[in-house]
């Protein structure tokens, strides 16, 4: 098939990013590609192409929680400050098909028309983590292309989603009052890799989505981390729009406090 048009791609050529995540998704990337991805992404630092700061951002969560609604609502967020907004949004596999069981996702169909966000449904192929195999290079594509922020969307399959951890810069875990997210979930590892909470449908369940507040907190408070990050806990209503600019900032500050720690 040819190698991948590099240039093309770092001009942000729609057709070429596509088939390149096509051609990751289906393993016929030939290790050359691989190498030339590698380099030219290491290379994409602001000091060194002078673009905007790379940022990738894991959301994650149980089933039912209101992860791509808030995930439409952070790339509106996002557009409106004028950043090209790239998304990975990880489904369950069909067991006829193989591909991804939910497809286009109904509620971000509102940024399909737009040119300067671009989506991609992926199928998880039975890969466990929460992820797809080819999430982390389809990433490593949509930034070459000019896409920052890029948000993963994980497929929701459970408290297991952690390995998103590892190939993000923010992790934000997405939780809802009343859905059994309480502490005791912490067992299960999901709620040790957040960089951010976000307890989301606070609308429905005011003192619940409190009661869960003071829970995470009091769980910092008992487990620091060796980074001496402190996860903010933010309430959310994604049907009513509130808090969404918070969630940008704390993503912001977040990532702040990291490359500070690099040096």
């Amino acid at each position: 098939m040819g190698e991948i048009n590099l240039d093309a791609l770092i001009r942000g050529d729609i057709e070429v990013l596509a088939n390149s995540i096509s051609r990751a998704e289906n393993g016929e990337l030939s290790p050359s590609d691989l190498a030339k991805i590698q380099e030219v992404a290491a290379a994409s630092s602001p000091d060194k192409r002078g673009r905007s700061r790379r940022s990738r951002i894991g959301i994650t969560g149980t089933p039912g929680v209101g992860k791509s609604t808030l995930t439409s609502l952070l790339i509106k967020e996002y557009r409106a400050n004028g950043a090209k907004v790239g998304v990975l949004a990880v489904d369950p596999s069909s067991v006829v098909t193989g591909g991804a069981l939910l497809g286009d996702r109904i509620r971000m169909q509102e940024h399909y028309v737009d040119p300067g966000v671009f989506i991609r449904s992926m199928s998880a192929r039975g890969h466990l983590g929460g992820l797809a195999v080819a999430t982390p290079l389809a990433s490593e594509l949509l930034a070459i292309a000019g896409y920052s922020p890029v948000i993963v969307e994980t497929v929701g399959v459970g408290q297991s989603e952690v390995e998103v951890m590892n190939h993000v810069d923010t992790t934000v875990v997405v939780l809802a009052p009343g859905a059994g997210d309480d502490i005791q979930s912490a067992k299960a590892g999901i709620l040790e890799i957040a960089d951010i909470f976000i307890i989301n449908k606070v609308d429905r369940d005011k003192e619940g989505a409190e009661k869960l507040r003071q829970d995470l907190l009091r769980s910092q408070d008992l487990s620091q981390r060796s980074d001496k990050w402190r996860a903010p806990v933010l309430l959310v209503s994604a049907l009513d729009r509130i808090g969404i600019s918070e969630v940008v900032s704390a993503i912001s500050e977040h990532q702040d406090f990291t490359e500070q720690a690099r040096g």
